[in-house]
Order: structure tokens, then C-alpha cells, then sequence
């Protein structure tokens, strides 16, 4: 029996929003995507006032210590070494069934590159993937970063796409674990002062146009996570 699948996203901009706040969002709609009372996938896109983040590992060597840092630390349930958030910064957490998408993490990872090198490129900025290393690049200079957890197979956490503003902030950590990366944006790259929201808006209309791609009708074994 042929089963329909439902392509539909739920795009939302929600503006600028405390870490606490939108992790505490994410967190509710996952429980009820997991309870099945939220069938419609959800991309969440923002903005977060500063605040660094760190993902589930024992190696907290990317912080440099953390008495020193600027802004709150948050560890969170994501892969991945330190990073910062903040103004200027597009943020963007898709919270999305794998179970409708053939159970495959490295999937939903190149999809989320993807999206990203294809919004750059509606800049004239030729954004490419780097072969190791999760997340997008402007020759080896960093413009946005990936970082996503699981639970139950529906995703949270996300993208950070650097727009414009001030990047001095990544220079108290090693931004994701990468010694000697250069951390770029679209206004460093192209001398143009661009608007999160407005990027915003061109992320969504590509997702919505994408999300067909990462959703597949005959599902393969699961694999563990």
C-alpha cells in the first residue's frame, strides 16, 4: 500500500530571542512531534542575542576555559566543539522526522549545506562544502556553521549563518574545534551591509522549495544513533 507523505514545512521567523527561550521552544516541539500530535515539520529561523554553545563531549578544549568568555556558555545536546551566537547571525533550527526521511543523519546534513551554499549563491557568494568538516565555506573561510542533536529520530538545533556584524566574539574560542580558522560573513565577503530577516526570507523560500528533496518514499533499514 502506497502511503502519502506530507512535504509541507512550518516556516517561522521569530526575531531576535534569548538561547534559553528558543532551546526551551524546540525542546516542546519535539515532545509533541515524538507524541505524533505535530505531524507538519517545523524550521524555526532567528536570531540570538550572545551567548556560546557547546555540544555533548568530554573534549571542552575548544573553550580555552570558559572564565573568560564574554557572554553565558550553554552545553547542549548537539555534536560538535564551541561556537557563538549572536547579533548579525542567522539562526536556523529545523526541527524535522528522519523517520520520514529514511532514517539518514548524513542526509539531512548535506541537505542542510546545501541550502546554505544555494542562499549564498542568490548573493553571488560561491559557498562549497569542505570534505571532514560539517558546515559551509568561502574558499577555507568559515561562513556558517552545523551543528544538529536527535532524539527519537526528529531533529533540533541547527545552522548559524554569519550575515554581518561583529565576528571579534570567535576569537575566545576555537570555533568548532578547527585551530586556525578564519571566520568570515556575507558582509566581510562582499562589502555589503545585508538584514538577517531579509536573509531570512530567501532561506525560507528555498526550504520550502527543498524540503521535497530530503524526504524519500521507500525508507532502508534504520541505522543506530
Amino acid at each position: 500500500m502506497n502511503v502519502a507523505h506530507d512535504y509541507s514545512l512550518n516556516v517561522r521567523w521569530l526575531g531576535r530571542m534569548e538561547f534559553a527561550h528558543a532551546l526551551a521552544l524546540q525542546e516542546e516541539i519535539v515532545a509533541k512531534k515524538r507524541n505524533e500530535r505535530v505531524s507538519k515539520d517545523e524550521l524555526l529561523l532567528l536570531e540570538h542575542e550572545p551567548v556560546y554553545t557547546i555540544g555533548r563531549t568530554p573534549d571542552q578544549s575548544s573553550l580555552l576555559g570558559s572564565a573568560h568568555l564574554p557572554y553565558p556558555l550553554f552545553p547542549i545536546n548537539r555534536g560538535g566543539q564551541a561556537t557563538y551566537h549572536g547579533p548579525g547571525q542567522l539562526i536556523g533550527y529545523p526541527i524535522i522526522d528522519l523517520r520520514r526521511c529514511g532514517h539518514d543523519l548524513h542526509r539531512y546534513l548535506r541537505w542542510l549545506e546545501q541550502l546554505l551554499i544555494e542562499t549564498l549563491a542568490e548573493y553571488e557568494i560561491a559557498a562549497i562544502r569542505r570534505e571532514s568538516l560539517t558546515g559551509v565555506w568561502v574558499s577555507n573561510r568559515k561562513i556558517a556553521s552545523i551543528g544538529v542533536g536527535v532524539r527519537h529520530w526528529i531533529t533540533m538545533h541547527g545552522f548559524a549563518l554569519n550575515v554581518c556584524g561583529d565576528l571579534s566574539p570567535f576569537n575566545h574560542i576555537v570555533p568548532c574545534g578547527i585551530n586556525d580558522v578564519t571566520i568570515t560573513s556575507m558582509e566581510k565577503e562582499t562589502g555589503v551591509r545585508f538584514f538577517v530577516g531579509e536573509i531570512a526570507a530567501s532561506v525560507e523560500k528555498l526550504a520550502l522549495n527543498r524540503i521535497g528533496d530530503l524526504r524519500i518514499s521507500a525508507e532502508p533499514e534504520p541505522i543506530s544513533i
